[in-house]
């Protein structure tokens, strides 16, 4: 299949993924756009996997300030070498991560961050309410799992929902980015801090 070399360059700027890779995809995809950009998330993902393992020593300590001066976050996120901490696509990263927590407000990075205790109060709260509608205890256990996976995806912060884009969580903004940039990425913690909140 013949693909325009005008599409292939607007799926590049689009993912920011390399030329022959776009081509490659959109070939996969027939031609597809949307098809081609989940065809390169999918790709781009299993490139990320390969690289989780590799040590994120450098990075940005990165700042947020919210418009008013009453919301900040401080965000720690690691990558590979120097050269990338210095780029756009990571600060671009580092910053829509940032917004990402001032809007949300997320309570963990991940769920085996989660405090037991809270785990544990949610659980009880679900499981009286299941009680309630007199289903089966089979029934019951997965109502119980089902609200507890969705606290999780809007509590935590790699599972939550991009603000920008609700198609993809963090994880997955976090994936594309070590696909374009070919360097493993972490978010090693975070601080929000609010006006009036406390800490």
């Amino acid at each position: 299949m013949s693909i325009d070399a005008k599409k292939v360059k607007d799926l590049r700027d689009k993912t920011g993924a390399g030329m022959m890779d776009c081509k490659k995809a959109l070939v996969e995809s027939s031609g597809d756009m949307n098809k081609a950009v989940d065809f390169l998330r999918k790709s781009g993902i299993t490139k990320a996997e390969k690289k989780s393992t590799r040590a994120a020593n450098e990075g940005l300590i990165y700042s947020y300030i919210h418009h008013g001066n009453r919301l900040g976050v401080l965000l720690d996120i690691g990558c590979e070498t120097d050269f990338v901490a210095k780029t756009e696509d990571f600060k671009e990263l580092a910053h829509n991560i940032s917004m990402q927590i001032a809007a949300t407000n997320p309570i963990a990075l991940k769920r085996e961050e989660v405090d037991p205790a809270i785990v544990s109060r949610e659980k009880e709260i679900y499981s009286e309410q299941a009680a309630s509608t007199g289903k089966p205890e089979e029934v019951i256990k997965k109502i119980v799992e089902g609200k507890l996976n969705k606290y999780y995806q809007e509590n935590c912060l790699l599972e939550q929902a991009f603000i920008k884009d609700s198609d993809k969580n963090i994880h997955d903004l976090i994936n594309e980015v070590i696909a374009t940039l070919g360097e493993n990425i972490s978010v090693n913690r975070f601080t929000r801090f609010a006006i009036g909140e406390n800490i």
